[in-house]
């Protein structure tokens, strides 16, 4: 009895791999993600309360898609405000910190204002979204650097040794935000805040050692 033979095989069109689905797939999700935090930015900038299909229809995504990334406004806003942090960092980190301790932080302030003007709206909608430990946590390698530099300061009779170093970072973030609120209600112009904000921690932070040296 004859068997039946085979199919041939030879020259047969093999099926698409689909190696590369799932590559595309993440290198998707990584656009949609980085184009809904980019978005985040801009819509609370634009409104302070806006919803996450306002942002949704900023990054050009279904609200679905969000959600696919983020379950709450305030997982978005938390990660909106980390990815802020992180590209300060990168500024911050270029910022000279030697020499003269009170040069340097001027020029610290001064790149320190810049993120902050930047973020101001994001961190404001963060201070309603998280508890303010977290906000405090995701600060401290920026809070860490300018730590240090008081420090050196204190040590070398730069800054006044009276204060503890927490209460001149308390008072560097207080008057700091204060310009940014002075910005928002259009009351100081943003180009105008390092110089007002210098105004008040330099004579503030002068240790009076420095006060009479410049004196003489």
């Amino acid at each position: 009895m004859p068997t039946k033979k085979a199919p041939a095989t030879h020259g047969a069109r093999r099926a698409p791999t689909t190696s590369t689905r799932p590559a595309n797939r993440r290198a998707d999700a990584q656009r949609n993600r980085a184009s809904i935090l980019a978005a985040t930015v801009t819509a609370i900038r634009k409104n302070p309360d806006a919803s996450v299909a306002d942002i949704a229809a900023e990054a050009g995504v279904g609200r679905i898609t969000l959600y696919g990334h983020f379950q709450t406004r305030a997982e978005l806003i938390e990660a909106a405000l980390i990815e802020s942090l992180a590209r300060g960092e990168e500024v911050l980190e270029g910022v000279p910190l030697d020499g003269n301790a009170t040069e340097a932080f001027q020029r610290l302030v001064a790149s320190s204002w810049v993120l902050v003007d930047q973020s101001r709206a994001l961190l404001a909608a963060a201070q309603k979204e998280l508890p303010a430990a977290r906000i405090r946590e995701m600060h401290e390698s920026a809070e860490a650097r300018m730590r240090g530099l008081l420090l050196r300061g204190q040590r070398e009779g730069s800054f006044r040794v009276d204060l503890p170093v927490s209460w001149l970072l308390t008072t560097t973030h207080v008057v700091m935000n204060g310009a940014a609120e002075e910005v928002r209600t259009g009351r100081l112009d943003a180009d105008d805040a390092p110089w007002f904000i210098d105004a008040i921690l330099l004579p503030a932070f002068a240790s009076s050692a420095a006060g009479e040296g410049e004196a003489r």
